[in-house]
């Protein structure tokens, strides 16, 4: 038997860490670091405190802004999970100076300082072209599906709220009288009618947040030439159901405009509904405007940039604002097959086949064509192999 050191995990080790070495140089952490301490200007949470003179010390915004940014770049969005961080990961404790803010604090910073905290992402632009890092010559435009923290079991057309209201009401008449009903009869009955009573109070709160909802709520109208009305969601009326590779989410389309020098992300937008190409528009405005704000450029799009986007994006609308705004854009166009002769025979010259393999669609091949053995209980497909028997189910007439 080999003689091995014996070891086990389930210990505690007082270890001596010096936080600013675990934040090594090029790394995200050191560089999060750096620019927050060094060309941040964080004069717009500061003004907000009144507690020179009194009250408990606070949070500097300046570290509550480092583990926001960090746990963002992990993809933790979590406030609580931020918290967890602090207490166990390392780069959080170096960044936190081991300090734990609890999981309220976090979420009072994020939701009390919203446009502070967009300035600072307008000032890492800044900081990104004076460094060097912004070609400003093509921007890559595209955009991705977010789920929300919304069922899209709650979406519905006003009219469709109302008629879903009235079922939820209808239950919960339903079940309380069936309540009444075992009010009379033998205890034995006493979990039925707990159940009974659990399932009306689970309904009659349903019923409350649609009730509460369509009391407040308007039509939402959808874009396009012929506006007409589309889902609305009481958790998140904002979101929209959208149909993505994995099926159909209640989320957001995340619209992200890219520099081509260094991949620096200029401008990342969220719109509640599924197509692209309604966001164009708004996206090259932002970017425009937020170009001018920071004093990098007055009207980018002079400047003779290139601006990229894919065939989600292409539509008539969008192509005459581009020619009449004077922007440099390459977008596929999605009907060019339609468009270009060399296409006008194709259906008729592979048939409707072709045109069924094109789409993904798989012929369904009768069951006339295997070789079935009732006896042996074998069968063998049209190209003469055989199958594999997975079990047995009979039919009882």
């Amino acid at each position: 038997m080999p003689n091995f050191r014996k070891y086990n995990y389930d210990q505690d080790s007082m270890v001596v860490i010096n936080f600013e070495e675990q934040l090594q140089p090029n790394t995200f952490e050191y560089t999060l670091h750096r620019l927050i301490e060094e060309h941040i200007d964080l004069s717009a949470f500061y003004n907000h405190y009144k507690n020179e003179e009194g009250g408990r010390s606070a949070y500097d915004p300046a570290i509550l802004l480092k583990i926001v940014l960090f746990a963002y770049s992990k993809g933790i969005t979590s406030s609580r999970e931020i918290q967890w961080q602090c207490e166990h990961n390392i780069i959080f404790k170096a960044l936190f100076c081991d300090l734990v803010p609890h999981f309220t604090s976090i979420a009072s910073f994020i939701s009390r300082y919203p446009e502070a905290i967009e300035d600072v992402f307008t000032q890492v632009l800044l900081v990104c072209n004076e460094q060097g890092l912004l070609g400003n010559e093509l921007f890559a435009i595209d955009g991705c599906k977010m789920s929300s923290n919304a069922a899209k079991e709650h979406s519905g057309t006003l009219k469709e709220l109302e008629e879903r209201s009235q079922k939820l009401r209808k239950k919960v008449r339903q079940c309380l009288k069936e309540h009444k009903k075992l009010d009379g009869r033998k205890p034995q009955e006493r979990e039925r009618k707990q159940r009974l009573q659990q399932a009306a109070d689970t309904l009659e709160k349903e019923f409350e947040r649609i009730d509460k909802f369509l009391k407040t709520a308007s039509p939402r109208m959808g874009n396009g030439k012929r506006p007409k009305e589309v889902k609305s969601n009481i958790t998140d009326n904002e979101s929209a159901k959208m149909t993505t590779s994995k099926g159909t989410i209640q989320g957001y389309n995340g619209v992200a405009t890219v520099d081509k020098k260094h991949q620096i992300i200029v401008h990342a937008q969220a719109f509640g509904e599924g197509q692209e190409h309604h966001t164009l528009k708004p996206v090259l405005h932002s970017v425009k405007e937020r170009y001018a704000r920071t004093g990098i450029s007055d009207d980018i799009y002079k400047e003779n940039t290139i601006i990229t986007a894919d065939t989600g994006f292409s539509n008539d609308a969008n192509n005459e604002y581009l020619r009449e705004s004077g922007i440099n854009a390459y977008i596929p166009d999605n009907q060019f097959r339609r468009r270009d002769k060399t296409f006008a025979k194709q259906k008729d010259k592979y048939g409707k086949r072709h045109r069924d393999i094109l789409k993904g669609i798989k012929s369904v091949i009768p069951s006339s064509e295997f070789d079935f053995n009732k006896r042996q209980k074998t069968c063998h497909c049209p190209e003469g192999n055989e199958m594999w028997l997975s079990h047995q189910v009979t039919h009882k007439k």
